[in-house]
């Protein structure tokens, strides 16, 4: 077994060994408000951290200490809207990942339609099988050697919305919603073969 001292990596190298180790990853796709501004974008450090009430938790990374677009303007409006990533919108999506200005909307890249909340003001995107309008619950900006590296957004869910044809008798169908996980690099995943195994009583 080889064992790495993680301060012996560099940043970039610590980024690679995660993100290829901790897989696959959901990914949430985002969008906040900026004034009449809607950004948009795709983050893989992404997941629930309690059902009651329901809140969902995603880390946004700052580059050179900087917010991120997503960062700012959620803990500025307290609001954003999460969409879950499938195999019909993925490409899309990766679109929004493009590196652009504030004042700059990602989905004007896509061919993407808004869609009025019913709770929030910040827009959904209407083709996600799956979005959840959100109020942000708590922001935990995560410092390191004196300098804040990520901003880690604790959201509750005020509103779920999902497609009808996925959600019957309370459950959703893993298989009609084809969602895409996030791997390393350039490369994501398909849910693929599932399998049950019952938990010890």
């Amino acid at each position: 077994m080889l064992s790495i001292e993680p301060s012996a990596l560099t940043e970039r190298d610590t980024y690679k060994f995660l993100i290829g180790s901790v897989v696959p990853r959901p990914i949430a796709f985002v969008t906040t408000r900026n004034g009449e501004t809607v950004n948009a974008a795709p983050f893989s450090y992404f997941n629930i951290v309690a059902s009651e009430p329901p809140l969902l938790s995603v880390s946004v990374q700052r580059k050179g200490g900087v917010m991120k677009d997503t960062a700012r303007n959620a803990v500025t409006t307290e609001e954003l809207v999460i969409h879950i990533v499938d195999e019909t919108n993925v490409s899309l999506v990766n679109e929004t990942a493009a590196n652009l200005g504030p004042e700059e909307s990602e989905l004007e890249r896509t061919a993407f339609t808004l869609t009025p909340s019913d709770v929030v003001e910040t827009p959904g995107v209407k083709e996600a099988k799956i979005r959840m309008e959100c109020r942000l619950h708590h922001h935990v900006p995560i410092e390191y050697d004196g300098i804040v590296t990520a901003d880690l957004l604790i959201v509750r869910v005020v509103r779920f919305h999902i497609d009808p044809t996925l959600y019957q008798a309370g459950r959703i169908d893993a298989e009609q919603l084809a969602p895409v996980s996030r791997l390393a690099g350039n490369f994501y995943a398909t849910l693929g073969e599932t399998f049950e195994i019952e938990r010890p009583k």
